[in-house]
């Protein structure tokens, strides 16, 4: 944290990152790698965009899996948060699935509510609703969230487990520990996945899940971690 030396310009900026809702990089961009089988399969990154008192959340998030040269699993996904004072008003997203769905996300504050449309069509869902962002560790808290890839609310359970430390470049991380389970919609073709989860003050690590396809375990870990 800077240590600023006039009080007015401390109480500004003191509001400023209160105001935030989630930690934002000084680079203003995170990656990670997605790692299957000790193989890089993907990457997952997001640009935090500061536009006067919005911030948008640019996240993409692509998958291509290959054997023998052979295309053998495709995932893709980019959505557009925008959030105001610490508050989320809107969202843009579109979603490829490796077999032939698609979905188009919208979701916008109005009147009270926010009015969604994606998987189950038009949704109107408490304005308070926030997304499912592994970045945001306040979501952790929440009962119910909007989930990016299909436009839909899940329930979530989250169980704090016991902190730990993890490497990552080649540097030892103390970590807050967390298993993230949410509800399974009529429509999944599966069970939705239990992730473990791991923070270093309250910025993402680390996750994992394992494939209900094919119980492959799946890593997302930072790749531009160097503190």
């Amino acid at each position: 944290m800077k240590h600023y030396f006039f009080i007015i310009i401390l109480s500004f900026f003191s509001f400023y990152a209160y105001s935030q809702p989630f930690p934002i990089p000084d680079d203003n961009e995170v990656s990670f790698d997605v790692i299957r089988k000790k193989k890089v399969i993907g990457n997952l990154t997001t640009k935090f965009i500061k536009d006067d008192d919005k911030l948008i959340l640019h996240s993409v998030l692509d998958i291509d899996v290959k054997i023998l040269l052979f295309p053998a699993y495709k995932f893709f996904q980019e959505t557009k948060e925008t959030w105001i004072d610490g508050n989320f008003v809107s969202i843009e997203g579109f979603t490829d699935f490796e077999d032939d769905r698609e979905y188009i996300i919208t979701g916008n504050d109005s009147d009270g509510f926010f009015l969604a449309n994606g998987m189950d069509g038009s949704l109107e869902i408490d304005e308070d609703i926030i997304p499912l962002n592994y970045w945001n560790i306040k979501m952790l808290n929440e009962k119910e969230v909007f989930d990016t890839q299909k436009g839909i609310v899940r329930k979530i359970k989250v169980k704090k487990l016991k902190n730990e430390k993890i490497e990552i470049n080649d540097k030892k991380i103390e970590t807050d520990k967390y298993l993230f389970n949410a509800s399974k919609n009529p429509k999944d073709k599966g069970p939705f996945p239990e992730y473990t989860l791991w923070y270093h003050k309250n910025e993402l690590i680390k996750m994992e899940f394992k494939n209900p396809k094919d119980k492959k375990l799946i890593k997302i870990i930072r790749n531009d971690w160097s503190i």
